[in-house]
C-alpha cells in the first residue's frame, strides 16, 4: 500500500488543500508493471462540509474492489467558486503526474463526487476544456481532464423546481444571483463532457430525483455515454448504505437494496476503455 497525504499549490488561484493518496502497490509475484485506474473522492457536505461518510469508507471499498483512491479535501464555504473546481482539477493533474510513483493508468482517472460533491465532480467533467480555467494553474485542459465521471445523489441543477438552494448559495456566496445559471450543469454538458455513472434514490427529500434526470437527458442529448441507477427507497447521503458508514443511532438508514451501486460502478469502470 502506497499512503500518501500531500498538499495541492493551487499558486494563489484558490487556497492549498491537502490530497490523500491510497494507492494499491505493485508485486512480481502477481504483476509488478499493473496499471489500475485512479478514483479521486470529492465527498458530500452542501458545499458547507466534507462528509467522513462520502470519504474513507469509499476510498476502502474502492480499493478492496481493485482501484486506487484519492480523498479531496477541498474548501468550502466561505470560500467560493471557482476555487473547488480549480482544487479538483489540480488534484486531476498531480493524480496524472505522479501516475508512475502511484500505479496509475493515466488514461483512466475518474472523479466521483456525492450530493454536493457530486456537482463538483460534474463541474470537472462539463468544465475541464475550458480554458480560463485550467490556464489559471497554468495548465491545458487535457492535462486536467477526468476520464470518467461516479455520481451519487448528485447537485446539478439551479432550477427554482429542483435545486438544492443551500449548496449553491455556498457554492456562489454574494454572486449567487449572478453565477447560478452557469452553474446549473445539466446546462453545460456538450459531447466533452466524459462517460458518466450516476446513481439516485427516487425518495430523496433533499436533492430531488430531477437533478440526475436532468443531467442525464443532457448527457442523452449530446451522446455522452453514461448508466444510471434509480433506486425506489432511500435517504440522502445514503454513501455506501451500509454498517461502515451509519451507526447504531442511524442503523434506520442502513439500505441493502442501495449497496450494490459501487460494484456496478467498478464493473462499468473496467469495461470503458
Amino acid at each position: 500500500m502506497i499512503y500518501e497525504k500531500r498538499t495541492l499549490n493551487l499558486k494563489g488561484q484558490a487556497p492549498d488543500v491537502p490530497l490523500t493518496v491510497y494507492a494499491l502497490d505493485n508485486s512480481p509475484e502477481v504483476d509488478e508493471h499493473r496499471r489500475r485506474p485512479a478514483v479521486l473522492i470529492c465527498p458530500g457536505g452542501g458545499y458547507g462540509f466534507r462528509s467522513f461518510r462520502e470519504s474513507e469508507p469509499v476510498a476502502v471499498r474502492l480499493l478492496a474492489l481493485g482501484f486506487h483512491a484519492m480523498i479531496l479535501d477541498y474548501s468550502v464555504a466561505p470560500v467560493t467558486f471557482p476555487a473547488a473546481l480549480l482544487q479538483v482539477m489540480a488534484a486531476v493533474h498531480d493524480i496524472r503526474l505522479n501516475a508512475e510513483a502511484w500505479n496509475v493508468d493515466p488514461d483512466r482517472i475518474a472523479v466521483m463526487g456525492f450530493s454536493a460533491g457530486g456537482h463538483l465532480a460534474a463541474s470537472a467533467g462539463v468544465f475541464w476544456h475550458r480554458p480560463e480555467y485550467a490556464s489559471k494553474l497554468g495548465l491545458t485542459p487535457e492535462q486536467v481532464k477526468p476520464n470518467s465521471l461516479i455520481l451519487g445523489y448528485p447537485v446539478i441543477t439551479s432550477g427554482e423546481n429542483a435545486s438544492h438552494g443551500g449548496s449553491f448559495k455556498n457554492l456562489l456566496g454574494e454572486r449567487y444571483e449572478e453565477l447560478k445559471e452557469s452553474v446549473s450543469l445539466e446546462l453545460q454538458v456538450d459531447e466533452k463532457t466524459p462517460p458518466t455513472f450516476l446513481w439516485h434514490t427516487w425518495s430523496d427529500g433533499a436533492v430531488p430525483i430531477e437533478n440526475a434526470l436532468l443531467f442525464l437527458t443532457a448527457l442523452r442529448k449530446h451522446r455522452v455515454k453514461a448508466e444510471a441507477h434509480l433506486y425506489m427507497e432511500g435517504p440522502h447521503g445514503l454513501s455506501l448504505a451500509n454498517d461502515q458508514v451509519y451507526g447504531e443511532a442511524t442503523k434506520q438508514n442502513i439500505r441493502p437494496a442501495c449497496q450494490n451501486w459501487i460494484d456496478m460502478a467498478a464493473t462499468w469502470l473496467n469495461a470503458l476503455t
